[in-house]
């Protein structure tokens, strides 16, 4: 008999607390969590300024009332709700700020249990530890109170402490816990460390003391060492995992999205056009003041994450891009490249040549549809002169001055005139601190990327979130990828990555590695050489994978219409196979495992 839990808490930092991905797990696959289990619910930290957005607080169930009050009065106060998201799942979200005067009692606790070191640890730790051992308290008290079998699902190591406690207190209480990424992984692969080459002769706790983040790695390792089952998103982080934190994953809980929601492929194919028509005008007013290439010919890319230069691949992203730039110079290709790089970093405000640029395209614009209905008309009559089908063969049955008079001529050439700029375009879209020591920009230049006249690949560094009011071009993050050709995701350090999925599901051809968990389930698929291309970057040189994303970028760019039709059509495809309706499987798994064994 397959034993199940009677309740399932999910407890993550990022419950009604957008931080980064695992906000995109909890919620995508809520919905599924509570088809499968009667009683589930998330825990997760109060903040006020995102309950307010997030949170629908209700009054607290009978099981919980009397538990609540206890807590309390350890100055833990708890608020007991619905996450309003799609499937509305109940949540309880603590508020420590009381509980923080036993900070350095739980500090010498973890220590002397789990040789935690955090001796001088500031807020950033100490925080989550406190909120995580405060809901461990909640998860004892659950399950003292009401006999149930009761599993607790934590995830990373903010969360990772309600374990640590139940441990400590040997509560009858089945444990997962999952890492999405280690912390000394990410740490070296930032510095440039080749971490695939040297994981097997890495001393894990020498590094991270090193690099000042031993107290985060040892609250990690002691989460993989005492959870019932350990858990990571994909292969790779279960191989970094294995050697950093002294423990195999017993399961792999891959990371899915709720596919149902996503639009089909025929509705990605309208609002491609839609969305496309918006970003050209975007790269009208931003390239044409200073000179013209055919929005025809043109495709566009784009790169979008956190501003990690090296684990998010932009070093190796921007060479290839130089590389395909020369190739299309020297062959004389009609076609223009512009990449778009929606990076986000600290900015002041937008450039004022860019503000004035779309005033004067916009002006033009609007000059242009306020006469729309005399040239329309003067259309129309001069096709009614024609008597013969040689009307339709050549320019001079309509001639300019036969459709605009010469009033419009001139307003439009002061108009021109006014919207044209010496120089070349920049290379960032916002006003940056230190922009000529920007990483992005540097590379760029040195690279040649510099978006002269000559150069066939454009680039514009667009350093702001895409919340659909940023002023320029005004497309939230989904819209504006669905109006983009392919989308490039070359990561050294990727635990999972979920743009590049995101981007397939949305219909666009993207790109992701081998060195992400999404790229190695591909790659275990089959899958690789279409609509998501998989990049080898494991046990590869730099020269090696520049040249080999070279050859990828090129192909897509040499595809016709109908070949970037298939490209989509495949992506959109391939999507389907990390629906969670699939994936979901892992965690009961995961789930039943732990509840076996302690149960």
């Amino acid at each position: 008999m397959i034993v199940k839990p009677d309740t399932v808490f999910e407890v993550s930092w990022e419950v009604c607390n957008k931080v980064g991905g695992i906000y995109t797990v909890l919620e995508s696959k809520a919905g599924l969590m509570q088809d499968n289990y009667a009683n589930y619910i998330l825990i997760g930290p109060y903040f006020a300024d995102k309950a307010k957005f997030d949170f629908a607080e209700e009054n607290a169930p009978k099981e919980f009332q009397e538990i609540f009050k206890q807590l309390e009065q350890e100055g833990i106060q708890l608020h007991y709700g619905a996450w309003q998201i799609k499937s509305s799942p109940k949540c309880i979200l603590l508020e420590i700020k009381d509980f923080s005067k036993q900070t350095n009692f739980w500090k010498g606790q973890y220590w002397d249990l789990f040789r935690i070191d955090s001796l001088y640890s500031t807020w950033e730790f100490e925080e989550p530890m406190l909120w995580a051992t405060a809901a461990g308290k909640l998860l004892e008290a659950f399950q003292q109170t009401t006999k149930k079998k009761t599993l607790a699902h934590c995830h990373e190591w903010l969360a990772g402490f309600a374990l640590l406690y139940l441990k400590k207190q040997q509560a009858k209480v089945a444990t997962v816990f999952t890492t999405h990424a280690t912390m000394l992984g990410r740490v070296l692969s930032s510095e440039g460390f080749e971490l695939y080459t040297h994981l097997d002769s890495l001393n894990a706790d020498e590094e991270a003391r090193k690099r000042s983040i031993i107290d985060k790695h040892s609250t990690e390792k002691a989460c993989a060492l005492n959870a019932d089952i350990f858990t990571t998103v994909s292969e790779i982080t279960g191989l970094e995992a294995e050697k950093l934190l002294g423990r195999k994953p017993d399961v792999l809980v891959l990371n899915g999205l709720d596919i149902e929601k996503f639009p089909s492929f025929e509705e990605t194919s309208v609002q491609h056009q839609t969305n496309r028509e918006i970003i050209r005008e975007f790269i009208a007013y931003y390239f044409f003041p200073y000179y013209y290439f055919d929005l025809e010919e043109t495709l566009t890319f784009f790169i979008v994450g956190r501003y990690e230069f090296k684990n998010k691949g932009i070093d190796i992203f921007i060479k290839a891009l130089s590389q395909l730039n020369e190739r299309l110079i020297q062959e004389k290709s009609k076609k223009t490249i512009v990449v778009f790089f929606w990076i986000p970093r600290d900015i002041q405000g937008a450039k004022q040549s860019l503000a004035k640029n779309k005033a004067s395209y916009h002006h033009m614009r609007h000059f242009v549809e306020e006469h729309l209905a005399s040239i329309k008309s003067n259309i129309i009559e001069n096709t009614m002169r024609c008597n013969d089908a040689s009307c339709f063969t050549t320019e001079k049955n309509f001639h300019k001055k036969e459709l605009f008079d010469a009033d419009f001529l001139q307003q439009m050439k002061r108009l021109r005139l006014d919207f044209m700029h010496d120089g070349i375009p920049p290379l960032v879209t916002h006003n940056l601190l230190n922009e000529s020591n920007d990483d992005i920009i540097q590379n760029l230049t040195r690279s040649g990327l510099t978006n002269s006249p000559q150069t066939k690949v454009k680039v514009i560094f667009y350093p702001t979130y895409l919340s659909g009011i940023d002023g320029l071009i005004d497309l939230p993050y989904y819209e504006a990828i669905k109006g983009c050709h392919l989308g490039l995701f070359p990561s050294y350090y990727e635990p999972w990555g979920y743009t590049p999925l995101e981007s397939a599901a949305l219909g666009v051809p993207s790109l992701t590695t081998d060195l992400g968990g999404f790229g190695r389930f591909l790659l275990s698929q089959g899958k690789g050489k279409s609509g998501v291309y998989v990049l080898q970057r494991y046990h590869k040189s730099e020269e090696e994978t520049v040249r080999s994303f070279t050859e990828i970028l090129y192909h897509f760019t040499s595809l016709n219409r109908k070949g970037r039709v298939d490209e989509k059509l495949v992506a959109k495809q391939i999507s389907d196979l990390a629906d969670w309706k699939l994936f979901i499987q892992f965690y009961l798994e995961a789930h039943t495992k732990a509840i076996e064994k302690v149960y």
